[in-house]
C-alpha cells in the first residue's frame, strides 16, 4: 500500500431549497495506449484506416483464435503507472467481462477485474484558483475496447466497424476525491498532459483515443469528511454514471447539469436512482441510457485463453530509470534555472513539444526574455493563425538568435517586433537581416546626443514644461526615437534626454 498524501478538497457547493449540497465526483478515464498493434493480436491500431480492414481473425472472435498478449502495451501500462507515482504489480490477470453488443463480436471484453497491472497512486492537480492538490487514483488496468455501431449512414440499418476491436486501453480509476466540474476538467487535463510526455497515450479526445466516464453524486456538507474518515461510500450518496466524455467542456457542463438534477429531486423527496445516463451536448442534459450495472451483472471469470502475467521488477526498474522528466518536475527546473514565474511556467510545459522548442531557444541565453517571447510574440500569433509550435515557421534558432540580438543591445525591442514578422514570414538568420536592412540599433552616444540636442533646440516651449513636469521628457525620448527611426539606443536616449533637460 503506498503512503499517499491527500490535500481536503474546496467543494463545489450548490444550494438547493432545503440548504447547501457538495459534489462528489470519480472518473474512470480510458486511453488508448500508443502502440502500433492491438492488446491481443497484430492487427493495426491506424486511426482512419477504412472500416473493418484493420481485424484480425482472434478480433473478430473467429473459432479457435487465441489471444497473444502484446508486450509493448504491458509496458506502456507500467510506465504509465510509474509516471502517476503508481504501485506497479508485478503479478496481475486477465477477466472476462461478459456482455452482448453487436460491435462485441467474442461475446465478452477481456479486462482485468481481480488483479490490475497498477494499483494506487496519486496525480497533483493544479486548481484555476492557483491551489494543487493530489487525486488520488485506485487503479489501472488493460482492457479491450469494442468496436464501433454505425447507424446514420442508412435509415433501415445499422453498419458495424471493428476497426477498434481489440485495441488496448488503459483504465485509469479515481478514488471520489474530484469535487468539481472545473477541478474534473483539470484532472483530466493532467492525465493527459502526463500520458503525453511519457508517450503512453495521445490524448486526441476527438478521435476518442482519451475519454472519461465521471460518476456524479451530491451530500450534505460534512458527509464526504465522513466517508474520509470510515471510507463507507453511503455517505456519498446515490451515483449516476455518465458515459464516453470525450470533451473537457462537454465533462463540466455535465456534472452541472446532473448535479442540479439529483438536488432536483431529493428535495422533491424523490430517490437517485444508480444508472449509466447519456450527455446530450445540444441539449445541455443528461438522459437516462440503462441501470447500473455491478461486477457480477458481467459474470466476470478469470480468461482461460491466458495465463497469468509475471513481470519482473529489474524490468520495472529498467522502465522506470527511462522514464522522460514529467510535467510537474519540468516546471519546477524551469522556475530555478531560468527564473521564470509560476503561471509563465506552466504555459511553457503544457505541451512537451513546447518546452523543448523553449529550451532551445533559452540555451545559454537570457531565460526570462526567452520565456517572453516564446509566449507573448510566437504563442500568440501561432494561436492567432490557429497553429501549433510543430508548425512554427520560426525555429528554435532563429527565434534564440533575435533574443541574442536584444540582449547584446544590437537591436531595440521595437526593431525586434520587426524582425520577428520579417523571420515569420520570410525566413532568414536574424544577425545577417539586421545587417543587410540597416537595422542595427544606434549605441554611438555622441550621434544620440546631436539627436537630443537638434529636437530641444526646436522645441523650447517643450522643455519649459518638461522641465516644470519631469513626466513630459517621454515625449523627447519619443521624438528622438522617431528621429533615428527606431534605432536609438531607448537606455541610451532617457539617460541623454535627463541630463540635457536637467532632470
Amino acid at each position: 500500500m503506498l503512503d499517499l498524501t491527500y490535500d481536503a478538497p474546496k467543494p463545489k457547493t450548490l444550494s438547493g431549497a432545503t440548504g447547501d449540497w457538495e459534489l462528489v465526483i470519480g472518473m474512470e478515464v480510458h486511453a488508448q495506449v500508443a502502440t502500433k498493434a492491438k492488446l491481443f493480436s497484430g492487427a493495426s491500431t491506424r486511426f482512419g484506416a477504412e472500416p473493418n480492414s484493420n481485424v484480425a481473425f482472434v478480433d473478430a472472435g473467429m473459432p479457435g483464435m487465441l489471444p497473444v498478449i502484446n508486450e509493448g502495451c504491458i509496458r506502456q501500462a507500467v510506465k504509465t503507472g510509474l509516471g502517476l507515482k503508481a504501485e506497479i504489480n508485478l503479478f496481475s490477470a486477465f477477466d472476462r467481462k461478459n456482455y452482448f453488443y453487436p460491435d462485441l463480436p467474442q461475446g465478452y471484453q477481456i479486462s482485468q477485474l481481480y488483479h490490475p497491472i497498477v494499483g494506487e497512486g496519486e496525480v497533483l492537480v493544479e486548481l484555476g484558483d492557483g491551489t494543487a492538490r493530489n487525486v488520488r487514483i485506485e487503479r489501472i488496468h488493460l482492457e479491450q475496447d469494442a468496436g464501433k455501431s454505425i447507424h446514420d449512414m442508412d435509415p433501415h440499418m445499422s453498419f458495424v466497424d471493428l476497426n477498434r476491436t481489440g485495441v488496448a486501453l488503459m483504465e485509469i480509476v479515481s478514488r471520489p476525491d474530484i469535487r468539481g466540474p472545473e477541478e474534473a476538467a483539470a484532472y483530466i487535463a493532467k492525465l493527459r498532459q502526463i500520458m503525453r510526455y511519457l508517450g503512453t497515450c495521445d490524448g486526441n479526445m476527438q478521435s476518442g483515443n482519451l475519454r472519461a466516464d465521471v460518476n456524479v453524486s451530491v451530500c450534505r456538507p460534512g458527509d464526504y469528511e465522513r466517508y474520509m474518515e470510515t471510507q463507507d461510500f453511503g455517505h456519498l450518496g446515490t451515483r449516476c454514471e455518465i458515459k464516453n466524455m470525450n470533451s473537457m467542456r462537454f465533462i463540466q457542463q455535465a456534472i452541472d447539469y446532473e448535479a442540479r438534477r439529483q438536488i432536483a429531486l431529493l428535495e422533491d423527496g424523490k430517490e437517485v436512482v444508480q444508472e449509466t445516463r447519456l450527455f446530450d451536448p445540444d441539449k445541455g442534459e443528461t438522459r437516462s441510457m440503462r441501470s447500473k450495472e455491478e461486477a457480477h451483472d458481467y459474470r466476470y471469470f478469470p480468461d482461460p485463453d491466458l495465463l497469468p502475467l509475471e513481470i519482473e521488477q529489474d524490468w520495472v526498474d529498467e522502465i522506470a530509470a527511462n522514464l522522460p522528466e514529467l510535467p510537474d518536475e519540468k516546471k519546477a527546473r524551469f522556475i530555478k534555472d531560468f527564473g521564470l514565474s509560476d503561471y509563465d511556467a506552466s504555459v511553457l510545459t503544457a505541451e512537451h513539444e513546447n518546452a523543448a522548442y523553449f529550451e532551445a531557444v533559452a540555451d545559454g541565453r537570457d531565460g526570462k526574455l526567452a520565456a517572453n517571447w516564446v509566449i507573448n510574440e510566437l504563442f500568440g500569433r501561432l494561436k492567432k493563425e490557429d497553429h501549433d509550435i510543430t508548425e512554427s515557421p520560426v525555429s528554435p534558432a532563429q527565434l534564440g538568435g533575435i533574443v541574442e540580438l536584444i540582449t547584446k543591445g544590437d537591436i531595440s525591442g521595437k526593431i525586434a517586433k520587426e524582425l520577428f514578422e520579417i523571420v515569420y514570414t520570410e525566413g532568414g538568420d536574424p544577425a545577417q537581416i539586421v545587417e543587410e536592412r540597416g537595422m542595427k540599433q544606434v549605441t554611438d552616444t555622441g550621434a544620440i546626443e546631436a539627436s537630443v540636442d537638434e529636437v530641444i533646440a526646436a522645441n523650447p516651449a517643450q522643455v519649459e514644461k518638461a522641465q516644470a513636469n519631469p513626466k513630459l521628457a517621454g515625449w523627447f525620448v519619443g521624438q528622438v526615437m522617431k528621429a533615428t527611426g527606431g534605432k536609438a539606443n531607448p537606455k541610451a536616449v532617457n539617460e541623454i534626454v535627463s541630463k540635457k533637460l536637467g532632470l
